[in-house]
């Protein structure tokens, strides 16, 4: 395969921490040097011009990894196809989408999860790596095929917002999960204290007259979680840690040296509870939005490393499901293709700077699950983006890829913007 460079850009590696001016060289997929500008100059004269990309001083950072993807396929194709989250996830930096099992039928068979990585592989642009049910339907009572589904390629194991509330279910899947090296994604929430909420407990929610749910919830499921890791001994990742209360345990779990990492999501990075003012159920997501002080507490985790990841959540909704009032609607948004210009609002506001946001969009996840991406390395997948950071726009919801228009941040002006991203060296998506 011919080679291809790109020069004249700002490196972000978030291995080193470091933003450096250079360039790379790309040869059958990989990357084969990372380059100073001079060495990026030199090296012109041995690349074919139409292969010679320059980045005129833009950022070139590894591919986002989103670890929570739901593509609606199979059971709810109209809200999401492969096809239409793979372009833009093209679209929004994301060279890998880890899929929820959370469709209809549930991933929780390796037929299933083969159908999946077929047509995702098919119709995708990017990468695909699925997730699988962890117990039979996501429904909590039997643990399901997981040692056939690992052989068949899931990467994770997840019932997602269905919490396991039976503890010896969960235990035993935990251990079985374990005795294989399988990782286990939990979503920290009591399930009871949730049931029917809107928003979060306090001022705001009564005011509003919303049924609320208080920030423990999350704390008493991270607690039996965590209980039930130190048991089996299991590898444990805690989807989206959203709230203040919540830390403390997490932090207890990492210095005991259990094998436990947490993600969040860009909502609970960039929206609090007052969001939700004049009840636009676009903001409308689970866990539902926080309190402004738990919102800069996980931009705190986030930048010291207890939070690990940071994901979209992406979950596509039709206009049927949201324009229902507040109680009624369906929860989630959709955020593959809003994600990085959205969280560079934080590297704007001086909140995050570039490496450390992309230790947890791309070396974090990749690391967690296995996946040989996520680095800006000689010898790593070339699975890259270049963005400008200070390109400014006005999203359209109506202008997005997706099948589904949910997105909170309908006519918000925000700055960053996708240039190219490549997959394997290959351009997949160009502005």
């Amino acid at each position: 395969m011919t080679a291809t460079l790109i020069k004249n850009a700002r490196l972000i590696d978030p291995s080193a921490d470091t933003v450096t001016e250079g360039g790379v060289l790309i040869g059958d997929g990989r990357i084969t040097a990372v380059l100073s500008l001079s060495e990026a100059e030199d090296a012109i004269s041995r690349v074919p011009q139409e292969n010679v990309i320059d980045a005129g001083g833009a950022c070139l950072a590894p591919g986002i990894v989103d670890l929570g993807v739901k593509v609606c396929e199979p059971g709810e194709r109209h809200k999401e196809s492969f096809k239409t989250a793979g372009q833009a996830a093209a679209a929004g930096g994301v060279t890998t989408m880890v899929t929820r099992p959370d469709t209809d039928p549930a991933i929780d068979n390796p037929e299933v999860l083969e159908f999946i990585r077929r047509r995702a592989n098919e119709v995708t642009p990017v990468n695909v790596r699925p997730m699988a049910a962890l117990t039979k339907g996501r429904q909590g009572r039997e643990m399901s095929e997981i040692g056939f589904l690992l052989d068949a390629g899931a990467v994770a194991f997840t019932d997602g917002d269905n919490v396991v509330t039976d503890t010896k279910v969960l235990s035993r899947a935990m251990t079985y999960a374990r005795s294989l090296g399988a990782l286990v994604i939990g979503h920290p929430q009591d399930p009871g204290l949730s049931k029917g909420a809107a928003a979060t407990s306090g001022k705001f929610a009564s005011l509003r007259g919303l049924p609320g749910v208080s920030p423990m919830a999350e704390r008493m499921g991270l607690d039996r979680d965590i209980a039930i890791v130190e048991m089996t001994g299991a590898k444990y990742h805690a989807d989206q840690i959203t709230t203040a209360r919540a830390l403390p345990a997490l932090e207890r779990a990492k210095a005991n040296g259990f094998d436990v990492t947490a993600g969040t999501s860009m909502h609970h990075m960039t929206l609090n509870e007052l969001d939700v003012s004049d009840y636009r159920t676009f903001f409308k997501v689970k866990p539902p939005l926080r309190a402004e002080e738990d919102r800069q507490a996980v931009i705190d985790a986030i930048r010291s490393g207890l939070i690990d990841t940071i994901s979209s959540m992406h979950t596509p909704q039709d206009e049927e499901s949201k324009r229902l009032p507040f109680e009624e609607a369906a929860s989630g948004a959709v955020g593959l293709e809003t994600m990085l210009p959205v969280l560079l609002r934080l590297y704007h506001s001086g909140d995050l700077e570039l490496p450390t946001l992309f230790r947890a969009l791309s070396l974090n996840p990749a690391k967690r699950l296995g996946l040989d991406c996520g680095r800006l390395e000689k010898n790593a997948p070339a699975d890259l983006i270049l963005f400008d950071p200070d390109k400014p726009l006005i999203l359209d919801r109506f202008k997005l890829k997706s099948k589904s228009k949910n997105t909170p941040f309908d006519g918000a002006r925000l700055q960053g913007r996708i240039l190219r991203t490549l997959v394997s060296g290959e351009t997949v998506y160009k502005l």
